[in-house]
């Protein structure tokens, strides 16, 4: 059994993997370093990690989980938490709870600060997931897979916009 114990002090930051890094003018916006929690201390259905993200950028696009809750907890840094078009101001010690739901509940954290936000990121880990992105009118489908062979975890992922979906009949 691993150790169920770690303290943040002993997470590693890192960049996000190739691939998935922002490119083109999303880079100007987004960006943030991520130590992943959960796998080191045997989570099963709680996903953690340390999220860390540069002044004036935010980590992720706005985004709504249709099955997932996730909750945050600011543990250095001020920024703004942004949930659909109201906007609420971060700082050291406060928790912040983005429960499952439709577009009314899409959320971004900014770092509205002058120096590095870091918060603790909790989320559950239901899957298949569906994710909006309202600003972008795109949604992502993520479903975990059985591992490989090797042990390595396998992910199906799409994202699209809803006009462009295909007829269910195209093609058969």
């Amino acid at each position: 059994m691993l150790k169920p114990v770690i303290n943040i002090a002993d997470v590693t930051l890192e960049p996000r993997p190739p691939g998935f890094a922002p490119s083109g003018e999303a880079a100007e916006r987004f960006d943030a370093k991520m130590g992943f929690i959960s796998p080191r201390v045997g989570a099963q259905k709680l996903g953690y990690n340390i999220t860390a993200v540069p002044v004036g950028k935010r980590a992720f696009p706005s985004h709504n989980h249709h099955a997932n809750e996730e909750m945050f907890f600011v543990l250095q840094g001020t920024g703004e938490l942004r949930v659909a078009d109201k906007r609420y101001p971060v700082r050291v010690g406060d928790v912040i709870a983005c429960p499952a739901g439709g577009p009314e509940l899409a959320h971004q954290i900014v770092n509205t600060g002058v120096e590095e936000l870091r918060y603790l990121a909790v989320s559950t880990m239901i899957s298949p997931e569906l994710v909006e992105y309202p600003d972008s009118g795109k949604f992502g489908v993520l479903a975990e897979r059985p591992a490989s062979e090797d042990g390595t975890p396998q992910r199906f992922m799409f994202v699209g916009r809803e006009a462009e979906s295909l007829n269910y009949w195209e093609g058969e």
